[in-house]
């Protein structure tokens, strides 16, 4: 099913570039995404589709993700990205997951998307319901190199933890899922936009059986401590219902963030954040569990790079310019 819909998007996004590229003298705008089981390509090509033109022609296109989309701003190869909120951080400080790697100090905001909530998936029948249950159990917090397990590190540390309390397995989220499935690993971490599809697959497969999974709650004054330390984490809420018998689960979240660099000619930026809030592209994006929660209202919000003075241009028109 993801495979189909992947397939779907890409059809609309070559349908979009198509339909718009009549001029010769169109200008072509790349967003990198990150992999079609995800839920940036589909924002991607939506937004792509919407907001393309006879002289702006935007295409969405598949990449590793956050990391990768900052090393391809950085080098120039696309003319925007989809960033989350933290890796943008660490990448124009040259912290965290970039102390080593340098300041990217070109990258600049066209807007906030959407939060990305981190998920903490255990097997219900494993008992953990608080980070005080995890010694003793194992518990995957994703690759070595991953935005992921910095955030997991951090958010441990807040909690007065390591990876060393608990057995820490390092697998990607998908086949952490199937292991959790297979009563194979106890839990996991996730960072991203809920419902995500594979939990939503987890939950349906397993409700009903002793392997039903809940959220454990990420608040109280570990995650009060850990947004004071580090202000692109942010309160959120995973609401009832998002994945099946799961109830409504407290959490913290770091923002999808439209990025593009210094570089990048202001009209095109102001044009570009213009058609991102476009009644059609809205329209558009409110079919996407995502897309829909990108509004003009909350464009600047949880911003960890400098906005771009095309964006700039355009949310001071707007009268919303923070």
């Amino acid at each position: 099913m993801r495979r189909l819909f992947a397939g779907v998007f890409t059809v609309l996004a070559l349908m979009g570039a198509a339909g718009a590229a009549h001029s010769e003298d169109a200008r072509y705008f790349k967003i990198a995404t990150a992999g079609t089981a995800g839920s940036y390509f589909p924002v991607g090509t939506i937004i792509a589709t919407a907001s393309s033109t006879p002289t702006l022609v935007v295409n969405a296109v598949a990449s590793n993700g956050s990391f990768a989309n900052v090393e391809a701003l950085a080098a120039g190869s696309v003319d925007s990205a989809f960033v989350q909120a933290d890796v943008a951080h660490w990448a124009v400080t040259g912290t965290g997951a970039f102390e080593a790697k340098g300041k990217r100090e070109s990258l600049r905001a066209i807007a906030a998307l959407y939060p990305e909530a981190v998920h903490l998936v255990v097997r219900k029948a494993s008992g953990i319901a608080s980070f005080a249950d995890l010694a003793g159990h194992h518990v995957a917090i994703d690759e070595p190199g991953s935005g992921t397990l910095v955030d997991v590190r951090l958010i441990l540390a807040a909690h007065g933890l390591s990876e060393r309390d608990f057995t820490a397995e390092y697998f990607k989220p998908d086949l952490a899922a199937q292991m959790v499935a297979a009563g194979q690993l106890d839990g996991f971490f996730y960072v991203g936009g809920a419902p995500d599809g594979a939990i939503a697959a987890l939950a349906a497969k397993v409700a009903g059986t002793p392997a039903e999974i809940t959220l454990v709650p990420i608040n109280g004054s570990g995650a009060k401590g850990l947004m004071a330390d580090n202000p692109f984490f942010t309160a959120a809420i995973i609401p009832a219902g998002a994945y099946p018998g799961v109830a409504e689960t407290h959490t913290v979240a770091v923002r999808a963030l439209w990025l593009t660099t210094a570089a990048t000619p202001d009209d095109v930026v102001e044009t570009i954040t213009a058609a991102l809030f476009s009644e059609a592209t809205l329209k558009a994006l409110a079919a996407h569990p995502q897309g829909a929660q990108i509004t003009l209202e909350h464009a600047q919000d949880g911003l960890t790079v400098p906005l771009h003075p095309g964006a700039k241009a355009f949310y001071a028109k707007a009268g919303i310019l923070k």
